[in-house]
């Protein structure tokens, strides 16, 4: 019980009259207890209880996942070359190489509500995506593509009709149901000269990104695990020690040089793909402040992968890959620059359902069974699909997390 102010506490030297006083004395004393702690009730205890166990009960329900978040690698710096001039000598280009991770492994949030929407009247529910997918039978394959990505986008694209994704339909319920599919969907910008670069030279290096961009994630033996030979010789011999990271991280990858940060690789022992891959980003040129003859091509792209276990089942499971690479691009009368390959500066991606699980080299979707009995998720869910933001770079081990949707 708070103690009561009694007269030894009383100035001395108050002149305060005997009642005003005792108000002080009582207002105080009704003060201390208002502000004092109180103990919840037993049923206060019991709904906070309560809700604990919905809140746990629903997340299990949804899938329960687990997300992961790659660590920071910045690689030395090699320098290019310097320039043809010999007098006065050029600057001497360094490149930043930090290959970045980011993995969230899948718990749909809003797949109990989705698929009871879709068990009640799937045909009026798959009505709802543009492009009439009702009742007469159309797929996702038939809903009106949406127009090329031209700048970031201002909020993450509106929930897709609900649907379970098979075999038939491998996009159902996602919004890349309206994206455009392989090579096609990446888009080159106008070239033109930027910085002192020529624009034969930014139309080179803008077509060397896609190339490389293809070869890393749409090459179809590179899915399947194989040595993406293509991406590697797209990139300038000079960049060694890059290309002696990949190459070690292909022949045994280890957690700290996993081959998945640039390249997407699954296991063909355990799944296969089993439709056509999404894809939605953009290409920008951009001039390198400071140093005139120097410019950078900026690739962000999100591929999404329906992939279904090997030897059958209907069950597919989508997982979300994320890349952006940075390649430089420069005036040849300032710098050496190597015809038929491209210098990449930075390479950063996030990869959303998986089984958060780094060195062993490929990429594993999560399935249904897969996530029963897993640790519970933790942290705020993230949705893959939401490019109004930027990647960022991933400092440390930050643990598991949950995505809101795949």
């Amino acid at each position: 019980m708070a103690e009561q102010p009694s007269e030894e506490n009383r100035p001395e030297s108050s002149s305060l009259p005997d009642d005003v006083w005792e108000k002080f004395v009582q207002d105080s004393e009704r003060d201390i207890r208002a502000s004092a702690p109180k103990e919840p009730s037993a049923r206060a205890r019991m709904v906070t209880e309560r809700l604990r166990a919905m809140d746990e009960a629903q997340a299990r329900a949804a899938g329960g996942g687990k997300r992961r978040t790659g660590r920071k690698r910045k690689a030395a710096q090699p320098a290019r070359p310097e320039g043809w001039r010999a007098s006065p000598p050029l600057p001497v280009l360094e490149r930043r190489s930090s290959r970045r991770r980011r993995v969230w492994s899948a718990v749909g949030v809003v797949v109990a509500v989705a698929l009871a929407v879709v068990a009640v009247n799937p045909s009026a529910a798959l009505s709802w995506l543009p492009g009439g997918l009702g009742e007469d039978g159309a797929g996702a394959a038939d809903a009106t593509l949406l127009s090329p990505e031209t700048g970031r986008p201002s909020t993450a694209p509106p929930d897709a009709p609900a649907g379970t994704p098979t075999r038939e339909e491998p996009f159902a319920g996602s919004p890349a149901a309206r994206w455009e599919a392989g090579a096609d969907a990446i888009r080159l910008p106008e070239a033109k000269a930027v910085n002192g670069v020529p624009a034969d030279r930014i139309r080179a290096a803008l077509k060397g990104t896609k190339d490389f961009l293809v070869a890393a994630n749409l090459d179809p033996g590179v899915l399947k695990g194989e040595h993406p030979k293509k991406a590697l010789d797209l990139v300038d011999p000079a960049e060694k020690e890059y290309l002696a990271d990949l190459r070690d991280a292909l022949r045994d990858p280890t957690v700290k040089n996993d081959p998945v940060w640039t390249f997407t690789r699954f296991d063909p022992a355990e799944v296969e793909l089993a439709g056509d891959v999404r894809v939605r980003g953009r290409m920008t040129v951009e001039a390198v402040k400071g140093t005139a003859g120097r410019a950078v091509i900026k690739a962000d792209y999100t591929f999404v992968y329906p992939m279904a276990r090997v030897g059958g089942g209907d069950e597919v499971s989508r997982s979300i890959v994320r890349r952006s690479v940075e390649v430089e691009a420069v005036d040849p009368a300032r710098f050496r620059a190597d015809e038929g390959h491209i210098w990449i500066t930075d390479v950063n991606g996030e990869i959303s359902n998986d089984d958060c699980r780094d060195g062993d080299g490929f990429i594993r979707p999560q399935f249904l069974a897969d996530r029963q009995g897993r640790p519970e998720p933790s942290g705020p869910a993230r949705d893959p699909y939401d490019r109004s933001k930027d990647l960022k770079p991933a400092d440390g081990d930050a643990g598991c997390g949950v995505v809101s949707r795949t």
